[in-house]
């Protein structure tokens, strides 16, 4: 996969932090939603613990996690590459990070990938 076709990333940071997590609770899985917990903040959770619905819609993998996003989210965002960061502080959602002290935010960038 070329550069310009990546669809979510991860920051120097965050990668570091899936791995510790990883690490902690076994293996990984996103999903960004815009719901009520946290804003449209990622939400981490262990792998399946999240049903993820007919219309999410898979990013791809930050250190193998699956990144999903909700299909009303993708369409809005259908434009744009997504980084996800890691900064201090404590997110209002259920993601595994919360209780560490920090919480994952979403960056987005204007790209050329047309929409799936």
């Amino acid at each position: 996969m070329a550069a310009s076709d990546v669809r979510v990333r991860a920051t120097a940071a965050a990668a570091e932090w899936i791995r510790k997590l990883t690490a902690q609770h076994g293996p990984l899985m996103f999903h960004q939603s815009g719901g009520c917990c946290d804003g449209s903040a990622p939400m981490c959770y262990r792998l399946g613990e999240f049903k993820i619905g007919s219309r999410d819609v898979l990013l791809g993998e930050l250190e193998g996690a699956p990144f999903w996003i909700g299909g009303d989210q993708f369409e809005r965002w259908a434009h744009t590459t997504l980084t996800i960061d890691v900064v201090k502080g404590r997110g209002a959602g259920f993601s595994l990070e919360a209780p560490e002290g920090v919480r994952f935010l979403t960056r987005s960038d204007l790209c050329d990938v047309p929409p799936a």
